[in-house]
């Protein structure tokens, strides 16, 4: 006879995909829910929700631009919308990450991600060593005036970039080629960096050739795939039907979201965000460590879906504590409304309102008018309007309403008298 054991043994949730992944280390503020039976996990979407929600690694070939490239992978997929993370030069190779349809929204926050790249300078004349092109390179790190190169995207002005780390890999003195390494900010160009090391070491220099391993979150190790990937996973998708190669070659969004800290939302709070909503506390499940106020945080659902990006109203701390308030205002909304089915508006106090806008006792704003009974203005509070007195009632609210007409009133015969002057001036 098997023994039932005291202790819940302990879930591993370090393999659980994307968003999920040490799911059991977040905080929990609530496990009282109802899940609903809608959305699925970011892996098992249909075919046509996961391209619609999905980035694909790209190694750009050299020759045509990163807008080419784009337009080339949105008529491939047949799809509406196509983005990038960061304009990539002609013949500059390396990661760009493509947003598709939904993606897309995700794009701006990856163009302002920082890069990495592999560079090869060519010195026009010979040095006395090594250590002094390397000294060059490690001498320009942090902020740095550039102004863009002649033939360049972007309008030339001088502005300020930074250079987080650069080294040199490795030098040949026969061809006067050196290979350097740099993490930067978006924006920066490597050509005139290029440009600076041959003025500081003093012969003169270009670049000869760019590569682009990291952009943003992803880089060139994992999840990179080229043009022919692209093509080919579309063409045995439409040939046999077999959608395998085309979802290794297209990932989820949630993929670029892993590095945020994480708020778990209730499936029943899910719609309203969609919509813009706020978070409160009452739709908070779990939350990550170290929320600071002002962060940017991923709102997800419990099976893993990034509902939207946000901005934390509270830090940790007071979420785990507080029994009210708003955990984080919405920065953008990523998921499609009405994927997980409404669930506001359907509480007393929403009923008895919706019925009192029904027979006139509302106004279509539900605010309260001249036949709305006192019991409801006792318990009700226009947050919108300066605190009023206690003692609220409904021949106040009819004497303000009529001040308000008078005012209205008075500013409609200003603005008339105005155009009349305006009017006569324009006739003499």
């Amino acid at each position: 006879m098997i023994k039932p054991s005291p202790v819940t043994p302990k879930l591993d949730t370090s393999k659980w995909p994307l968003l999920l992944k040490n799911y059991d280390q977040l905080h929990t503020r609530t496990s009282h829910y109802t899940p609903i039976p809608s959305g699925c996990s970011p892996l098992t979407r249909k075919l046509k929700d996961h391209l619609s929600y999905g980035v694909i690694n790209l190694d750009k070939p050299a020759n045509p631009s990163s807008h080419e490239v784009v337009a080339w992978i949105k008529r491939i997929l047949r799809v509406e919308k196509t983005g990038h993370s960061g304009t990539l030069d002609p013949k500059v190779t390396g990661c760009l990450i493509v947003c598709i349809d939904r993606a897309t929204r995700l794009v701006k926050a990856q163009q302002s991600a920082g890069k990495e790249y592999i560079g090869l300078v060519r010195l026009h004349s010979a040095i006395e060593s090594t250590g002094k092109l390397s000294r060059a390179i490690e001498t320009l790190t942090g902020a740095l005036f550039q102004r863009p190169p002649l033939i360049s995207a972007v309008k030339r002005q001088l502005r300020i970039r930074t250079i987080y780390e650069s080294k040199l890999i490795e030098y040949d003195p026969e061809r006067n080629l050196g290979i350097f390494w740099v993490s930067c900010e978006a924006g920066t160009y490597i050509r005139t960096l290029c440009v600076h090391l041959g003025l500081i070491v003093g012969t003169g220099g270009h670049m000869q050739e760019l590569r682009r391993v990291r952009s943003g979150i992803l880089s060139e190790k994992e999840h990179l795939v080229t043009m022919h990937d692209v093509l080919d996973a579309q063409h045995v998708y439409d040939s046999s039907k077999n959608e395998e190669y085309l979802r290794r070659v297209v990932k989820p969004l949630e993929l670029l979201l892993v590095n945020f800290k994480r708020v778990v939302v209730k499936d029943s709070a899910v719609n309203a965000i969609c919509y813009g909503a706020k978070l409160m506390i009452p739709g908070l499940l779990r939350f990550a460590d170290n929320i600071d106020v002002g962060e940017e945080v991923v709102i997800m659902t419990t099976k893993g879906e990034a509902v939207a990006v946000g901005i934390a109203q509270m830090s940790t701390s007071v979420m785990a504590t507080c029994d009210h308030g708003v955990v984080a205002k919405i920065k953008r909304v990523i998921m499609e409304r009405d994927l997980y089915p409404r669930r506001w508006g359907l509480g007393p106090m929403a009923s008895r309102k919706k019925f009192m806008i029904k027979d006139g006792k509302l106004d279509k704003h539900g605010k309260p008018n001249a036949n709305t009974p006192a019991d409801y203005l006792d318990g009700y509070k226009d947050l919108s309007k300066p605190a009023a007195p206690a003692e609220a009632s409904a021949d106040s609210m009819e004497v303000e309403g009529k001040k308000e007409e008078k005012k209205e009133k008075k500013e409609k015969k200003e603005k008339k008298e105005k155009k009349e002057k305006k009017s006569k001036k324009e006739k003499s």
